[in-house]
């Protein structure tokens, strides 16, 4: 249904934050009228949108209606009151039942002046109902974990069969022709129970899921900001049927314990959106780990500017993208986002005029206007077999996932010799690394030196979330040792750590990159054909002025993006 764009007469809480200062008139106008076509709360938008915090939203309107705002953190909730209203009508009114006394139920809120909530409620329940205003962004987390308990817990829904609604969650087969043996996990509780895994791990923004046998014991892990995380130890004894499952979505060989396989879920949540995750077997000494990534769409729209590149570093990255022929390298270990920043380069580059093939292993995100080529071993589309292929059909820029070996790396360099831009990613630790790590594969110096034309190494930290970090008294000589300039330290600088939060535990939310974006100038050039290892060219860049990645990361602590503790975690202090 279209949304009129005409103005609308603010009353209620609108119109008191427009009052308080806290919201313009139309900036009032524009999230009633934003709410209403997405059809959520009119707090809630308000909130997701950071246009007024939610703190500021409940002050206000407990002052103007006299309703008592409660920190809903600080009390227990009832997983037995909150089942006394359907889910369906929590979700729609965004209303939370916390308490009974007698034959009334006091209701959860975030606008009080939400009668109609309280109104189905009422009628839903047969009692009378009060509000007690609650935060915004408190109260939409208290609603999904009262929500997970009123479900049942992870462990709850391996002996519990209440988990009805989870059976709805459907993987899109996009292999139908191959045959699969489902006997083995027709347990309709595992089944439950790997889908609210999966769910649980999107929703808490998951990039990778471990489920790990050992000889005592089964658990679940979820990587979260890059740190790995227990989340469940299910019953040892049902390892075999969880791997089981998870091969069957992912259209495995279930029979077949003995090799790593890999795969691909697409899980459809609605009829609108399905979620990608990549899939790794792995025989271990116990049973089959497997490991799942989250392969995150909106990773192909991100623009470089989204990804944390100083000016000087973004200024070379785009300098560089533009060349018609050479190499591009983007390095780093696995989860650095190296496909993230190859994404962003090919994004500015992909244009009706240009024609862009890729081979990747596997294709994780789609590319309209890219010719992507899925690498296959067992069909026998290699990389060199994708690249030979590439260099026949007029190709302007060619990505190769990944340089693994000597045939790979020899046919890409002799395709930057030629007149194309190879774009690709190599697992080393920084930019001097990779020019030696080519070498050692056997493609010789010369063509190292004349074909590349920047390195970009980079890794990822943990974002200092910025409503609970804390500032951290550090003497001068500690800061110089740890690598900080000596103009930055005389200069005066504020150092930040992570603060406990109610809804951050652990302080940090989100990553920023921390790069090194390393071009061969022709002095790299010469080092290069004359031998020079590592540490000489590293030697080299620093002396042009080129940031390793411990810099880099030091300009993230200063500037209060990150701590020193998660700096010296991903660089060598």
């Amino acid at each position: 249904m279209a949304v009129s764009t005409s103005k609308i007469q603010l009353s209620g809480l609108a119109r008191k934050l427009v009052i308080d200062g806290l919201l313009g008139e139309d900036s009032a106008q524009q999230a009633f009228q934003g709410a209403l076509k997405e059809k959520i709360p009119f707090v809630s938008y308000l909130v997701a949108n950071n246009l007024v915090p939610g703190k500021k939203i409940a002050l206000s309107a407990a002052q103007e209606f006299g309703v008592p705002l409660l920190d809903i953190n600080a009390i227990e909730l009832d997983k037995d009151i909150t089942k006394l209203v359907k889910e369906d009508l929590i979700k729609k009114h965004h209303a939370l039942p916390i308490f009974k006394r007698g034959k009334r139920l006091f209701v959860a809120v975030s606008d009080p002046t939400n009668l109609q909530a309280l109104d189905e409620i009422k009628f839903a329940v047969g009692m009378g109902t009060d509000a007690i205003l609650v935060e915004e962004d408190k109260l939409a987390k208290s609603i999904d974990n009262a929500l997970d308990a009123a479900g049942g817990s992870l462990m709850d829904s391996m002996e519990d069969d209440g988990l009805e609604n989870l059976d709805g969650l459907e993987t899109v087969d996009e292999t139908a022709d191959k045959p699969q043996d489902d006997g083995e996990v027709d347990d309709a509780p595992v089944v439950r129970f790997v889908n609210k895994v999966l769910l649980d791990a999107i929703k808490r923004g998951a990039s990778d899921l471990h489920f790990e046998p050992y000889e005592k014991f089964f658990r679940v892990r979820f990587r979260v900001d890059g740190v790995l995380e227990e989340i469940t130890k299910p019953p040892l004894s049902l390892s075999m049927k969880i791997a089981a499952r998870i091969k069957v979505m992912s259209r495995l060989d279930v029979s077949e314990r003995r090799v790593p396989q890999d795969g691909r879920i697409k899980l459809k949540l609605s009829k609108d959106k399905a979620i990608d995750f990549r899939v790794s077997t792995c025989p271990t000494l116990f049973g089959e780990k497997a490991v799942l990534r989250i392969l995150d769409s909106s990773a192909a729209k991100l623009q470089i500017d989204m990804l944390g590149y100083e000016d000087f570093q973004k200024e070379l990255f785009l300098k560089n993208l533009h060349k018609p022929y050479g190499m591009f390298l983007v390095t780093g270990p696995t989860g650095s986002g190296k496909t993230v920043s190859l994404y962003a380069g090919i994004n500015i580059l992909n244009q009706t005029d240009v024609n862009i093939s890729t081979a990747e292993d596997p294709v994780e995100i789609n590319l309209p206007g890219v010719n992507q080529v899925q690498v296959d071993e067992r069909t026998g589309m290699t990389f060199p077999k994708a690249l030979k292929a590439f260099l026949r059909q007029d190709p302007d820029i060619i990505l190769v996932g990944e340089i693994r070996d000597y045939d790979t790396g020899s046919i890409a360099v002799k395709a930057a010799q030629t007149g194309h831009m190879v774009m690709s990613t190599l697992h080393t630790n920084d930019g001097p690394q990779t020019l030696t790590r080519l070498q050692d594969m056997g493609i010789q110096a010369f063509a190292v030196a004349t074909t590349i034309n920047l390195i970009t190494g980079q890794r990822l930290c943990r974002r200092l979330h910025p409503d609970y970090k804390v500032s951290i008294d550090m003497p001068k000589d500690a800061m110089l040792k740890e690598g900080f300039p000596e103009e930055w330290v005389n200069a005066g600088i504020s150092i930040f750590g992570p603060g406990e939060g109610s809804d951050c535990p652990s302080g940090y939310k989100g990553r920023a990159g921390i790069y090194q974006v390393m071009p061969i100038t022709d002095a790299m050039k010469r080092l290069i054909i004359e031998g020079a290892n590592a540490v000489q060219l590293a030697d080299q860049a620093r002396s042009e002025g080129i940031w390793d990645l411990r810099a880099s990361g030091l300009k993230k602590v200063k500037d209060g993006i990150t701590s020193l503790a998660e700096v010296n975690r991903v660089t060598i202090e």
